[in-house]
């Protein structure tokens, strides 16, 4: 059996600075966004990355991104770093803040009605697309060059933005989320992030049943359970979402990207793949589609 070092789960703690009820961020080449590990807070997340190809981990839902990205994370929603020196992006703005950051009741009047469905839909991650991502987005980027009190009315009218747009997809729609125990957290933290770190490499059952003190048959009810998928499904899903950015940005051939996504048969890959995303890698390839947007 293989010998596994087991990953902690990562609760990060967010504290806005003095007299801000919000926290905003933004990152680039020289200020690189450093927290790409799996994790997971109450505030809810607003990500822009402007540009570049990468993968998303929302919760059990695993994509890929090309052409930047958009998106709204709920309360407690577990997910990975969006970006690293790989996906090519000319930067990263990040928003954070609580349901309830403007107060318990501000969000109960009739005018903030859209707002509250909003972060509703978040509770399962909304990625946004279209025209919509590049409108929205742009406005994201200039939240630095505001005073507070601006920042704070365009974070407003973003959220208004986003809660009327008809352009976007719910990612993780089995609503994962840590509001589990803490020995369930810990659990399926373990197990995505042991994924996130050896997707690469054969994963047998027996391992990942080890690894979590469970038997084999516990293990794949737990996991179908939590995320409503098996465990060979989720991490087959993780190796083709590496193997389209591959194909789409790598000049590798297709065999060596069969091999380099962590399938070991590449008849297995290519009928994998044509049932993932419709076409096979070679078509994908061609054809320079992605499998989300």
């Amino acid at each position: 059996m293989t010998t596994i070092t087991k990953n902690k789960p990562a609760f990060e703690a967010i504290e806005p600075d003095f007299g801000h009820s919000y926290t905003y961020q933004k990152f680039d080449a020289e200020r690189p966004n450093k927290n790409n590990v799996w994790h997971y807070h109450p505030e809810l997340e607003l990500v822009y990355v402007n540009g570049g190809t990468g993968r998303r981990q929302i919760g059990s839902h695993v994509s890929y991104y090309t052409n930047g990205d958009l998106i709204l994370i709920g309360s407690n929603l577990p997910h990975c770093g969006f970006t690293d020196a790989s996906t090519g992006n000319s930067n990263e703005s990040v928003v954070q803040m609580k349901a309830d950051f403007l107060g318990s009741d501000f969000f109960d009047i009739p005018e903030m009605s859209g707002i509250q469905r909003l972060f509703e839909k978040a509770k399962g991650g909304i990625a946004f697309s279209g025209s919509a991502k590049k409108k929205i987005g742009e406005k994201i980027e200039i939240l630095e060059y505001k005073t507070d009190f601006q920042r704070l009315l365009a974070i407003l009218n973003i959220l208004n933005e986003l809660a009327k747009t008809s352009e976007y997809e719910i990612l993780n729609a089995d609503h994962l989320s840590m509001e589990l125990q803490s020995k369930e957290n810990d659990r399926i933290n373990t197990i995505f992030n042991y994924v996130k770190e050896h997707y690469q490499q054969p994963i047998a059952l027996e391992d990942m049943a080890a690894l979590v003190h469970m038997t084999i048959p516990s293990f794949c009810r737990y996991f179908k359970k939590v995320t409503n998928k098996t465990f060979v499904q989720f991490v087959n899903e993780y190796r083709l979402v590496h193997a389209s950015n591959l194909l789409s940005e790598n000049k590798l051939s297709i065999t060596e990207i069969c091999f380099e996504s962590g399938f070991n048969n590449f008849s297995h890959f290519n009928k994998s793949f044509r049932a993932f995303t419709g076409m096979s890698p070679s078509q994908y390839r061609n054809e320079l589609k992605t499998v989300v947007r």
